[in-house]
Formats: C-alpha cells, structure tokens, sequence
C-alpha cells in the first residue's frame, strides 16, 4: 500500500480511506496557528478525496487564533471546536456520513518523529492509539 505524502504541506492520508483505523492520515502544520494552517490543509485534502470539505472540528486548546469559519472554493467552511478527548486529533466533515479523522502532529515535533508518524497514520491503525503514533519510530503494538 503507498501513501499519499504531500510534503508541501506535510500531510498523508490512507489511500484507500476505508476508516478502519485510528485514524484515517495525518498532518503536521508548521505553527498553532488555525487561522493560518486550516485553509492549504483543507484546500489539499478537497483535491486527494475530490469532495468538499465543509467542517472542521478540532482541540480548542491545541489551537491559536481559532477562525468560526473560512473561505474555501464556492463555500464557506465551518470550524468547531471540543474540550474533551484526543487533542491530536481533527476531523474533516463532508457532505455525507463518513468524516475523516486525521492526526494532528505538533509542529515542533522532531522531523525523523513526524516523517515516521505521517507514513504510520496512512499506513493503517487498526489498534493503534493516536500518543503510540506520536510516541517516535519504534515499533508498535496495538492498543490492549
């Protein structure tokens, strides 16, 4: 299986997006800043699934400089935020069922952690918890 590796804008994502795992990719933006990083993140992962990202949902406290929403091509795409869960994680809706959930690699994360985290989230992560990932590139187990 390859994975689509975007390195411009340092994200990957399963090519086949069967939601199986974890997670479905992974991003590593280069600051906090969401006003900043979402739009070339959302304009790429349009292109690769070839829908329309229309919301984003992400870890407020991840977060600088959260926007309500932003301009993308022929809409407006909504951005939302949680308080619980995994702050490495942010899911892309669509218009349909399916979201794709992707991790979320900190930007100040050591590249050969985050080359080896972007090639592991769009490998498969069945089993696979989104700190095992960001834990650096040794081996890993499925969650127990």
């Amino acid at each position: 299986m390859t994975t689509a590796l975007l390195s411009d804008l340092r994200i990957s994502l399963n090519p086949r997006l069967d939601r199986r795992g974890t997670v479905d990719g992974a991003w590593w933006p280069g600051t906090r800043d969401a006003a900043a990083e979402l739009p070339a993140l959302v304009s790429a992962v349009d292109q690769r699934i070839g829908r329309p990202v229309l919301r984003v949902g992400l870890y407020r406290e991840a977060w600088d400089d959260i926007p309500h929403r932003f301009p993308a091509p022929g809409r407006q795409v909504k951005v939302g935020w949680f308080l619980s869960g995994d702050p490495h994680l942010i899911i892309l809706s669509f218009a349909g069922p399916e979201p794709v959930t992707l991790l979320v690699i900190p930007a100040d994360t050591p590249r050969d952690v985050a080359v080896a985290a972007l090639a592991v989230a769009a490998a498969g992560t069945i089993g696979v918890r989104p700190a095992d990932i960001l834990a650096g590139p040794e081996p890993l187990r499925p969650a127990a």
